[in-house]
């Protein structure tokens, strides 16, 4: 059911992707839509004492407690506290082999859109800010950069379990 907006450590390449697109302190980052399973108004947050800064919290998704993570920790943003935009994106992904729910803080939900025929670009060495092994690339949609991170990369490194490279 995951599938992936692009191959991790890919090069130039073209084709669709079904991609939802989000802020993140005024970037716009875009995820595989394929892995979305909804989109939530900001719930009430159960804090886990000691949990590190990623993922901090626990959620209530239809009964179902889901871990809440942060993207905005893993590309050295701020913080700021959620507001009528902030947004929980559920998405299904695996985790160790392993089908798993998460919710991912949006600081709002943009768009869902087909980018079709954008080239995805590996991210520039010079000039980022962020770790290049936490990005799939760049693509252009609309005329403006999107970011493409990588969710499975992101997620072994901070919740420190080993997914295939196919999530």
């Amino acid at each position: 059911m995951s599938e992936t907006l692009a191959e991790p450590e890919t090069e130039t390449h073209a084709g669709t992707r079904r991609a939802l697109t989000l802020a993140l302190q005024g970037e716009v980052f875009a995820i595989d839509a394929g892995t979305v399973r909804e989109i939530l108004d900001m719930p009430p947050v159960t804090q886990v004492p000691n949990a590190p800064a990623f993922a901090t919290g626990l959620i209530n998704v239809r009964g179902r407690v889901v871990p809440l993570v942060d993207l905005r920790v893993t590309f050295g943003m701020e913080r700021p506290p959620a507001d009528h935009d902030t947004r929980i994106i559920v998405i299904e992904t695996l985790l160790d082999g392993e089908e798993n729910i998460l919710g991912i803080v949006a600081d709002k939900v943009l768009d869902v859109c087909d980018l079709e025929d954008v080239s995805v670009e590996e991210a520039p060495q010079v000039g980022m800010r962020w770790r290049p092994e936490f990005l799939l690339g760049i693509a252009r949609h609309n005329g403006d950069f999107v970011i493409l991170p990588n969710i499975a990369r992101i997620f072994a490194e901070h919740l420190g379990t080993l997914i295939p490279e196919t999530n």
